[in-house]
């Protein structure tokens, strides 16, 4: 059944697409404004609509909204509407429209009240922007895959689970998608030991790249991936959102940035002008980029083979028209990724790549990002010639995880590894440089109580013991 959020959220997108729509093309607000007589009319008519619709349908359907659903649901409500202004009567449609399917998928007469008064409210705005537009369209796909009731699930799973023998437990292998970047490792330990020492579980890492992870997540391959980055998988994740091969239990890390366009702070501070992406098009600032590797072309270090930013950047490059300009040098792993800023960095060279937020150079060394146009959703998914937006990290579980392990989804729910703390990690590594991802998570579970609010009491003993006794995770790679 919709929530009252999405319900809400649907009929927005409706109205502000009709709205941006024709407002796309005239320089002028649509001149259809709607009185309170006409607002009157158009609720009275949609509470009629809605009152047959329940009539009609003695038991109420229970759909799941998708974000395939939402797409189709956005490109049908800017059908025809480019050419002309949004009148009165064609929010009316939409209203009375959306009302009815409300109704006949069990809404509550105030859920229609409010979704009534939404749309009429946002269809009379004269100030929208395409940012409202997109940040609706976001907001709504963002509550689709959501859909899953996770409480409820994980609350009948338990008391299932509670019925079964300890050794049974044991006998339950989680395996994570151990993608070959810093924080994604770091998360991984950190989960496999709770997991193994405060909830019995056995736990394993299956290593590998952004993309056949994720495929394997949507196999069951995997059970659990820490780091699913949006924008960069959209087209993947919403596929297997739709299809119900993946759940999102809840956020990781937080909003980041990333860029294929850095460079270090002290070359912007003796090239001042260089400051856009359109000026690797001019010869003296291309110059400074170029090697024996690259001819007459600057370097520009970009993703690893396999993550998903990797097609992205090429199709940045290409989307600027900087393909006669700027080489793509693809390196093999992670680490030689921020080996290479490093190093460039320590001889104060010129150096010119892709960075994100979250990753240790960025937090340790003074980084400058080329200007780009701003994100558009328009851009975005035509010829990416715009900057990233600012991703969304995701954790998401295979959905058998659901019933295979309630209380390790429980976790996951309340994780809560944000940016603001692992910048004090990455600040711990660089001063312990020779520690690794599961030297860094025992440290981390050792000095910080964080982990202590995502667990149970039981689960908080198990792992605290361990600690004490200073085990390491049996499913920890070599």
């Amino acid at each position: 059944m919709f929530t009252k959020g999405k319900l809400v959220s649907v009929t927005l997108i409706m109205a502000l697409v009709a709205i941006a729509a024709s407002l796309a093309c005239s320089s002028q607000p649509a001149t259809s404004q709607i009185d309170s007589a006409q607002a009157q009319q158009i609720a009275d008519q949609a509470a009629a609509a809605a009152a047959a619709a329940v009539a009609a349908q003695a038991q109420p359907a229970q759909p799941q909204v998708t974000a395939e659903e939402i797409q189709a649901m956005v490109m049908s409500s800017m059908e025809g509407m480019a050419e002309s202004q949004v009148s009165a009567e064609d929010i009316q449609a939409m209203v009375e429209s959306a009302v009815s399917d409300a109704a006949s998928e069990g809404a509550s007469a105030d859920e229609i009240a409010e979704l009534v008064e939404s749309a009429v409210m946002a269809a009379t705005e004269d100030s929208l922007t395409a940012a409202d537009v997109e940040s609706a369209i976001s907001s709504a796909v963002m509550e689709a895959q959501e859909s899953v009731d996770l409480d409820a699930v994980i609350s009948e799973a338990l008391e299932a689970r509670a019925m079964m023998e300890a050794q049974q437990l044991r006998d339950i292998t989680i395996t994570f998608g151990d993608l070959s970047w810093d924080s994604a490792e770091l998360q991984n330990r950190i989960a496999q030991y709770i997991i193994e020492k405060g909830y019995g579980y056995s736990t394993d890492a299956l290593v590998g790249d952004t993309l056949p992870l994720f495929q394997g997540l949507r196999r069951g391959d995997t059970d659990i991936a820490m780091e699913i980055w949006l924008p960069n998988q959209d087209v993947a994740w919403n596929e297997a959102r739709a299809a119900g091969e993946v759940v999102s239990v809840g956020r990781s890390l937080g909003d980041d940035w990333q860029s294929a366009f850095v460079i270090p702070k002290y070359l912007q501070e003796e090239y001042p002008e260089l400051d856009s992406v359109e000026d690797l098009k001019e010869e003296q600032y291309k110059a400074l980029f170029q090697t024996a590797e690259t001819g007459d072309k600057a370097r520009l270090v970009s993703c690893v083979i396999g993550w998903a930013c990797e097609v992205v950047n090429a199709a940045q490059v290409e989307g600027y028209e900087l393909t006669d300009h700027v080489e793509i040098i693809n390196p093999g792993s992670g680490s030689a990724l921020n080996a290479d800023l490093y190093g460039a960095y320590e001889r104060e060279e010129p150096w010119l790549g892709y960075q994100w937020g979250t990753n240790a150079p960025a937090l340790e060394l003074d980084l400058v990002r080329l200007e780009e146009p701003p994100y558009t959703a328009e851009c975005w998914f035509t010829t990416k010639a715009c900057a990233y937006q600012d991703a969304t990290v995701l954790i998401a579980v295979n959905p058998d995880l659901l019933t295979k392990a309630p209380d390790v989804v429980a976790m996951l729910k309340n994780w809560d590894l944000g940016i603001d703390t692992y910048k004090a990690i990455v600040r711990w590594q660089g001063a312990n440089p020779d520690a690794s991802a599961e030297d860094t998570a025992i440290w981390w579970l050792n000095t910080n109580d964080t982990w202590e609010g995502w667990v149970t009491a039981d689960a908080k003993a198990g792992v605290q013991a361990a600690l004490d006794a200073r085990e390491t995770a049996d499913g920890w790679p070599n």
